[in-house]
């Protein structure tokens, strides 16, 4: 009884936060943080446990977003510093989960979610590798965008892109003095992970942490960042709707 008149009151401030919405970000990111913990809080016996939790969450939040007409959402599923650090069994894990979501959630028909991937994929292991370029052959002519970043880093971003930047103008005959001369940020716009998207208008991390681990640091240079102390999968509908809150009333007082 206690639970069903909690979520009741849950829904009614839902609906009364989202009618105070003056504005809705185009681009929302978000650093799905806190799986571990959000675990080990509930009593379960694994870290896994959240993980397990956390990439089922995610479907959740992709329905809060479409039902606000936000149609790019991306996602900082794994870290390059989390691949190369975290115990061997938990990254296992963790990519299973992200294999199994591709294959039946992300990929099925229902789904208005257009997969892209950022980041550094040789870090990742074939069957994973495969499952996330199906899910982006499978979804590529659907109307909205979500963005996995696994194995991401935004420096290593920023310098591959300036790489990138550098043997396109190479390839095409153009000398580095020409190069530098006319060299502007749209040159490594044109090759980030994110090229042709929208910078998110805004960045969402759950958990409590107050940085940004390395996530989309080019991009989110012009981004309001919302920091939430409720683990990833414990984040409610309530604490994104009140996330935009914020992000609209910055957006009243800039003009």
């Amino acid at each position: 009884m206690i639970t069903s008149v909690r979520a009741l009151a849950e829904r009614a401030y839902a609906r009364r936060l989202r009618r105070t919405l003056t504005s809705v970000p185009r681009h929302v990111a978000i650093v799905t943080d806190g799986n571990r913990r959000w675990a080990k809080q509930m009593g379960y016996a694994s870290s896994g446990d959240g993980h397990r939790h956390g990439a089922e969450h995610l479907d959740r939040v992709l329905g809060w977003c479409g039902e606000l007409g936000i149609g790019c959402v991306t996602v900082y599923a794994a870290s390059a510093d989390n691949l190369r650090k975290r115990s061997a069994g938990e990254v296992d894990h963790l990519l299973r989960l992200i294999e199994d979501a591709c294959r039946e959630r992300l990929a099925r028909p229902s789904s208005p979610w257009r997969v892209r991937v950022a980041g550094q994929v040789s870090l990742l292991p074939s069957s994973t590798r495969l499952a996330l370029s199906d899910a982006v052959l499978a979804t590529r002519d659907r109307p909205w965008t979500l963005t996995v970043a696994i194995g991401y880093d935004g420096r290593s971003e920023v310098v591959e892109a300036v790489r990138r930047g550098l043997v396109a103008a190479a390839a095409s005959g153009e000398s580095p003095l020409a190069l530098a001369d006319r060299f502007a940020p749209s040159d490594i716009d044109a090759h980030l992970d994110t090229s042709g998207l929208p910078d998110p208008d805004l960045v969402i991390r759950t958990s409590g942490e107050q940085r940004m681990s390395g996530f989309l640091l080019w991009q989110s240079a012009f981004s309001s960042l919302y920091f939430c102390d409720v683990y990833w999968p414990g984040f409610r509908k309530i604490d994104f709707l009140r996330a935009l809150r914020a992000y609209a009333a910055r957006r009243t007082a800039a003009g």
